[in-house]
C-alpha cells in the first residue's frame, strides 16, 4: 500500500490545535512538505519545529484569519504564486457556537457560511490548477457526522455542514478528470477544545454536571468512549495518499459507530 508522501506539499487549516494539528503532524511523518494556516502566528511558530523534517522536507506557515476572507484570498494567492506545486488540502476550522437553530441570528448563519463555504473556495480555486499540473490533488473536508444526521442543540453547525457536504460533492465530479479527489471526513465525540467547550455550555444551561452529559454521550457511542485526534487524522491521512486515488466524493464518519444510518 503506497502511503508515501514524500515530494507532496500539503496545506493544512487549522492546523496548530485539535484535528488539524493531529492531521499536519500525521503528513509530515509521511513526508509531506506541510504549510499549516491558522489565525495565531505565535501558536503557527511554536507547532512548526514539532512537525517531522526528514530530507527534502520544508515546512512553513501562512497566518490568516478565516473571520476575514478577503485578507485569506490575498495570502493564498500570494502563496501559491511562489509554490511549483501543491497537492493536499486540508479544510478544517472551528464550528459554530451551539444553540437552538430557532433561536440563531441571521448574522451567525452568515459567519458560519463565510469561515466553512466560502473560504474553503477560495482556498481550492487557488490551489487547483496546481494540482491539475501535478495531475494529483487530494481535497479533504474536515465537517461533521452532522452531514449524516443533525446533532440536537448544533442547529447553525447542521446548517454550514450540510452546505459543506454538498458543495464538496459538486467539486469531486468535476475535478475527478485531473486527478484530484474530493472527500469529507466526519469526526464524531472526539476530545478537542470544542469537545470540552461545548460540553461546558451545555452544564452551564442545563444545571448537569460534565459528567453526567459525557455519560449520556457514552451511552450514544457503541465503542462506549470519546475519539482522538489521531483517530481523525489517520482517517484523513489515508485519504491524502497515493493509496486511496479512486476513492472519491465520499463522506467517512470517524465516530465509534454512533451515526444512525449507512
Amino acid at each position: 500500500m503506497d502511503l508515501n508522501l514524500s515530494q507532496k506539499r500539503a496545506i493544512v487549516c487549522g492546523s496548530t490545535q485539535g484535528i488539524g494539528k493531529a492531521i499536519a503532524l500525521e503528513l509530515a511523518q509521511m513526508g509531506a512538505s506541510v504549510t499549516l494556516i491558522a489565525r495565531n502566528e505565535e501558536k503557527l511558530r511554536a507547532t512548526l519545529p514539532e512537525l517531522d523534517q526528514a530530507a527534502g522536507q520544508q515546512h512553513d506557515y501562512i497566518c490568516a484569519d478565516f473571520a476575514n476572507p478577503d485578507d485569506l484570498a490575498v495570502k493564498i494567492k500570494a502563496y501559491v504564486a511562489t509554490q511549483p506545486s501543491i497537492h493536499i488540502l486540508i479544510n478544517n476550522t472551528g464550528g459554530p457556537s451551539g444553540g437552538p437553530i430557532i433561536e440563531a441570528g441571521l448574522d451567525e448563519f452568515k459567519q458560519a457560511f463565510s469561515n466553512h463555504l466560502i473560504c474553503n473556495h477560495i482556498l481550492v480555486q487557488a490551489v487547483v490548477p496546481l494540482m491539475q499540473q501535478a495531475q494529483y490533488g487530494r481535497i479533504i473536508n474536515i465537517i461533521s457526522t452532522s452531514v449524516k444526521q443533525p446533532l440536537p442543540g448544533l442547529g447553525v453547525s447542521n446548517t454550514i455542514r450540510g452546505a459543506v457536504a454538498n458543495w464538496a460533492k459538486t467539486l469531486s465530479l468535476e475535478l475527478a478528470p485531473f486527478g484530484i479527489t474530493v472527500n469529507n471526513v466526519l469526526p464524531g465525540a472526539t476530545v478537542t477544545a470544542r469537545h470540552t467547550s461545548l460540553i461546558q455550555t451545555k452544564a452551564e444551561k442545563t444545571g448537569q454536571s460534565i459528567e453526567q452529559i459525557e455519560s449520556e454521550m457514552l451511552a450514544g457511542i457503541p465503542a462506549k468512549r470519546f475519539g482522538s485526534s489521531a483517530e481523525v487524522a489517520a482517517a484523513a491521512a489515508f485519504l491524502a495518499s497515493p493509496a486511496a486515488a479512486y476513492i472519491n466524493g465520499i463522506n467517512i464518519p470517524v465516530d465509534g459507530g454512533r451515526t444512525g444510518n449507512l
